[in-house]
């Protein structure tokens, strides 16, 4: 309890963002970017850091400095309909990301139930070695009730990581400061588990400093993605047609480490914190201290990726958070891999509530219903949020749709309601009505403003890359 108490003394409002962006999406993309780029990319999560802590240091001081909250003041000021249209695109993305979380939640405890799917993986010379039709006939039913029974194992831990969930959001009282408590454990617990695996790690000291300056490695077609074989082109026996870019999982992880989306819902957590003007200096350092920890977090996971996985292995490979742990485990043991998967979990864990909170306040609060999670219809989207979440990661799990996709697909999606996120931030910043309550430092309004324009061009990227898949269907 007393490291507890001393963590609390120096981190506040931004450790809950940072441990609900340092979800299971960000350890599955930062893994997967350190297998494919090494550490030629660590400048990128420096850079994204340092945009998040510029965009929630600001949102601190809305929150502290503004009558209303962001919404209700946008509500005010410029109407309504903005305000609805901020909270429902904020409940979309966040409900697609909620499908991660519960996915991630699978991937963890999927190596702890019996021998996994065989049925999935079972090939026509792996049959033939059964000698009579009676005996494969024996052992693909064996399989398929196997698969059954797990699907079924699947669907009650997923009720019930719900269930507690939403028991904790009913039942908690005073919310803010449990959740407080338990993302600074949580925190703590990806710190020490991610941290250990480093160390086993032995990464090469000069290729992380190398990977600081910032550079682009050389990939073949452009910066956008594309088609390949290209459209019109005659196809090959054997070949497909796919979107082809080599920069989605690094798209991945800048948007979750730099969550606008997150940094948006700082100013919610410092009223419920009850922060004022006479605590502008706290916030500022909360917001450097939390979002610092989340950056040297998601740099930690990359970094073991690089040294362990680069040139290796492929980056297709790593289909699940698992897949990651699994490949981690002939260098490190079943110790550390372990401590991987307990720190996937805990991410997976301390994104559940926080994440679907933000969907359900932001959506209530849109539509003048309310902005506190101490209230009833932020309660209720917030569960219509995990209930989504729930349902898109059981028909993916059944149905065995590729996990990494969907994972990174829900992550660069955070992008799209992106700047409308940052206009707003900045409006309410400069915008006549907010000037002189907010006086806001011209360095966060560089980083917010430079962050808009970052924002916007991964939304173009984002755009793009849809329309090719759309083309494709």
């Amino acid at each position: 309890m007393g490291l507890l108490r001393f963590l609390r003394e120096r981190f506040g409002p931004a450790i809950i963002i940072a441990a609900v962006v340092l979800g299971p999406g960000s350890i599955l993309t930062s893994s997967k970017v350190g297998c494919q780029y090494g550490y030629a990319m660590l400048w990128v999560i420096i850079g994204a850091g340092i945009l998040m802590i510029g965009s929630t240091a600001l949102s601190a001081r809305l929150g502290a400095s503004l009558d209303k909250t962001p919404c209700g003041e946008l509500a005010e000021h410029l109407g309504r309909p903005v305000s609805v249209f901020i909270g429902v695109v904020l409940f979309l993305v966040v409900a697609a990301f909620q499908s991660s979380n519960n996915i991630a939640v699978i991937a963890a405890i999927e190596p702890y139930l019996s021998s996994g799917d065989q049925t999935e993986k079972i090939q026509d010379e792996q049959v033939e070695v059964i000698k009579s039709e009676q005996e494969k006939i024996v052992e693909l039913k064996r399989l398929e009730e196997e698969k059954t029974k797990k699907n079924r194992i699947k669907t009650g831990i997923l009720l019930l990581v719900n269930l507690i969930v939403v028991a904790a959001l009913f039942g908690m009282k005073q919310l803010y400061a449990g959740l407080e408590k338990l993302m600074i454990a949580l925190m703590t617990i990806m710190v020490i588990g991610f941290g250990i695996n480093l160390f086993f790690a032995q990464p090469s000291l000069t290729g992380m400093l190398a990977g600081l300056i910032p550079s682009f490695p050389e990939v073949s077609g452009g910066w956008l993605p594309r088609i390949e074989p290209p459209l019109g082109t005659e196809l090959t026996e054997g070949v497909k047609r796919k979107v082809i870019d080599p920069y989605w999982a690094v798209q991945g992880m800048t948007a979750t480490t730099f969550s606008i989306a997150g940094a948006f819902y700082q100013a919610y957590l410092v009223k419920e914190k009850g922060w004022t003007k006479n605590e502008l200096s706290k916030g500022l350092m909360d917001s450097i201290t939390g979002i610092a920890a989340l950056g040297l977090t998601t740099m930690m996971i990359m970094c073991t990726a690089a040294a362990v996985l680069h040139g290796k292995i492929e980056p297709s490979e790593l289909k699940s958070v698992t897949d990651v742990a699994n490949s981690l485990r002939p260098l490190f043991g079943d110790f550390a891999s372990i401590l991987f998967v307990l720190g996937i979990f805990a991410g997976a864990f301390s994104s559940f509530l926080v994440n679907a909170a933000i969907g359900g306040v932001l959506l209530s609060d849109g539509l003048g219903l309310g902005a506190s999670l101490e209230q009833k219809w932020p309660k209720i989207f917030t569960v219509a949020a995990l209930m989504f979440g729930m349902v898109v990661a059981y028909l993916a799990s059944v149905s065995g749709m590729d996990r990494v996709a969907l994972i990174v697909f829900a992550q660069a999606l955070t992008v799209l309601g992106g700047p409308a996120l940052a206009a707003s931030l900045i409006y309410l910043a400069i915008g006549k009505p907010f000037r002189e309550r907010v006086k806001a430092p011209g360095w966060m309004l560089f980083l917010v403003i430079f962050g808009f324009s970052i924002v916007t061009l991964l939304t173009i990227r984002t755009a793009v890359n849809i329309y090719l898949k759309v083309q494709l269907w």
